[in-house]
């Protein structure tokens, strides 16, 4: 089976999940890699090529309007004796999404529905009328996203039919329609032609679109409230964040369990769908300017919430779940084969970060009535993290594929070689993240804060695991070098401290397992050069066996990884070094279109004007974009919180009453 995933870091897109169109740089969908029209995981179209007089038109610009909207501008040769460019043509691209309803009865879902859609604008300033023939050539396709993700070429024959070119097949219909054009037939091949003539100072425009539906999609358009932009007197900042939010509204979701339940996709193409952790920790940055994903993130996952033991799914009770996908998932990685049920469970921290975010949702807002409809769900996830997340009864939290086929690493960092020794050498599970047992003892100690708040019992158990947590974890995870100490990546299947320096350290601050003096030791670490490029913390030390600067998670820097050490900063205090790591982040965005990109390389800023790109990574990604309220609130913009409390008084005076928000961006929430 091929196994080159397509590179993604030149191409344009327009996207509003699960609907999402990817083209080159200059508008043209052809046949080459990722490229293409895509309704949820499968793609419907993987040629798009749009020609005038038989060449194509000469592209000079990309004008991205909004992630789901862009405009492709190309000038036409129209008179070989003129040599200004005074014949253009626009060719505008954007994508919509909606569901299947039947009849009248907006509860009854059973899928999602969308449409890719272009106009093409042209103008003449030519003296005379210009007599042009547009033609599209488009091509069907039938490929999963599993098989492109691998370097499968797809390309599917179909039965077309007069303007409707339609075909049925993992429920999925396209549907093509052009006016006032003559439609050619041949194979899976459709082409469309237009004879038209351009008159001086007269717009002309073409139209044509394809409709999507699949009736069997889990995943849903949204509905409700789209995100809103917080205002900046900043420049940068403020095209930052409306960047970024473009970008998250075209990652809303639903799931048809939850129809009016909104999280985020994980990022696209790749992750069009609901991923535990991803849509959790993007919620949970996203507080200070909006509530309501956070609440549809915590419902959605809750009504998934593990109730049995099955080692093929890697659910347990309380767990919170990692992937859902339409049809069982496999894959190549590093030489193991992956086989991942359509609803996987196979994270180690999903379910203590979904008690943190149920915790700081409420101290941000989430009104009383439906934090106490997810209190048994918080229950059960506390108790998972007790009598499940610990396998041999050591008091960490740690993972083991039992499976065979599933994921061998269930942290955020969940590629095969991502837990290295300091020599590079890989380290063999069960695996105790340094960064999982941090998140268990804020779970535990806002899990307590919230059964007392809401006059429920435990609450002194979960401090007094909290508290043991700390214990153990100071007496077992630290080493030294011969730059002083620091936190270990991982206990290793031996409990020997994993002593790669990672980046997972920085994820420890702002979540109280620090006292001060280690706070300071995990900060002037993570802003050592052999960490800190200049752009952001890089996943893994230079000074490591295994370094290299565009390894995935072994080298390269994550913008959402940056950015909650960015956040753990700010909440312990260290306000001048996360100003510079967001300083580093904003130039990245500036420098990829104000569009965070979910990974760039690990190049020192020192050697590489601008970010390396990772190719294959995710454009947009949902908690890379998230990072922008983050890096906003590092800079010092406290407005960002004031658009929301007027939008939403009520909400904001009630998460003022319940006191110190006590997580990382309280700052920015609590700021009037």
């Amino acid at each position: 089976m091929a196994s080159e995933q397509p590179y993604l870091h030149n191409l344009s897109g327009v996207f509003s999940a699960p609907i999402q169109a990817w083209s080159d740089a200059h508008g043209q969908i052809r046949h080459v890699g990722a490229q293409g029209i895509y309704c949820g995981d499968d793609r419907v179209l993987h040629t798009a090529v749009l020609t005038v007089d038989g060449r194509e038109p000469e592209w000079v610009s990309t004008q991205l309007r909004s992630s789901k909207e862009t405009d492709y501008i190309y000038f036409v040769r129209a008179d070989a004796e003129v040599a200004d460019p005074l014949l253009s043509l626009v060719r505008t691209r954007t994508a919509d999404s909606g569901r299947i309803r039947h009849g009248e009865d907006t509860e009854n879902l059973t899928g999602c529905s969308g449409r890719v859609a272009e106009t093409l604008r042209l103008e003449s300033a030519m003296r005379e009328p210009v007599a042009l023939t547009i033609r599209l050539t488009l091509g069907a396709d039938n490929t999963t996203m599993e098989d492109i993700k691998q370097g499968a070429p797809g390309g599917a024959v179909v039965e077309p039919a007069g303007t409707t070119w339609s075909w049925r097949d993992k429920d999925t219909v396209l549907a093509l329609t052009a006016a006032n054009a003559a439609v050619s037939i041949h194979g899976s091949k459709v082409t469309i032609e237009w004879a038209v003539e351009v008159f001086p100072g007269v717009p002309l425009e073409l139209a044509w679109a394809v409709d999507l539906t699949d009736a069997d999609s889990p995943m849903l358009a949204a509905d409700g409230e789209p995100i809103v932009a917080p205002a900046s007197e900043d420049p940068r900042i403020s095209r930052l964040l409306q960047r970024s939010v473009s970008d998250l509204n075209s990652l809303r979701l639903a799931h048809v369990s939850h129809p009016h339940d909104t999280f985020l996709a994980a990022g696209a193409p790749w992750f069009f769908t609901m991923f535990g952790r991803d849509s959790i920790i993007a919620a949970r940055m996203m507080l200070p300017i909006n509530t309501a994903i956070a609440g549809g993130t915590l419902r959605a996952l809750a009504g998934r919430q593990g109730t049995e033991t099955d080692h093929t799914t890697a659910v347990q009770p309380g767990k919170i779940l990692h992937e859902v996908r339409r049809t069982v998932l496999t894959m190549a990685e590093s030489g193991h084969a992956l086989r991942l049920p359509p609803v996987y469970y196979g994270t180690i921290d999903a379910t203590p970060l979904w008690i943190c975010l149920l915790h700081d949702a409420w101290k941000a807002g989430m009104p009383d009535a439906e934090v106490e409809e997810l209190l048994p769900n918080l229950q059960d996830a506390l108790e998972w993290l007790r009598d499940h997340g610990d396998l041999d009864g050591d008091g960490f939290l740690e993972y083991l594929d039992a499976s065979g086929a599933g994921l061998v690493n269930q942290g955020w960092k969940d590629s095969g070689d991502a837990i290295r020794w300091h020599d590079g050498t890989l380290a063999k599970g069960p695996i105790a993240l340094a960064e999982v047992q941090a998140y268990a003892y804020e779970a535990a100690i806002m899990g307590a804060d919230l059964l007392e708040s809401f006059g429920r019992s435990g609450a002194e158990e979960w401090r007094d695991y909290a508290a043991g947590m700390a214990e153990r974890f100071r007496a077992q995870f630290w080493c030294e070098d011969e730059l002083g100490p620091y936190p270990a990546l991982a206990l290793d299947a031996d409990k020997k401290p994993v002593d790669g320096v990672t980046s997972n350290m920085g994820h420890l601050l702002g979540t109280g397992i620090l006292n001060e003096e280690e706070q300071r030791t995990v900060v002037r670490r993570v802003m050592d050069p052999t960490m800190f490029s200049g752009y952001g913390v890089r996943t893994l030390s230079t000074t490591n066996g295994g370094y290299w600067p565009t390894r995935y998670h072994a080298g390269a820097v994550w913008s959402h990884d940056t950015a909650l050490i960015i956040g753990g900063m700010l909440a312990d205090g260290f306000k001048a070094e996360a100003a510079q790591l967001a300083a580093g982040l904003l130039h990245v965005a500036e420098a990829n279109d104000w569009r965070l990109p979910e990974l760039f390389g690990g190049h020192s800023a020192d050697t590489m004007r601008n970010p390396v790109p990772f190719p294959a990574s995710c454009r947009p990604q949902a908690w890379a974009s998230a990072s922008s309220v983050v890096i906003a609130a590092a800079l010092g913009q406290d407005e960002l919180g004031r658009q929301d409390q007027r939008r939403n008084g009520t909400v904001q005076e009630a998460a003022a009453k319940r006191g110190s928000a006590g997580w990382r961006y309280q700052q920015v929430v609590l700021s009037s």
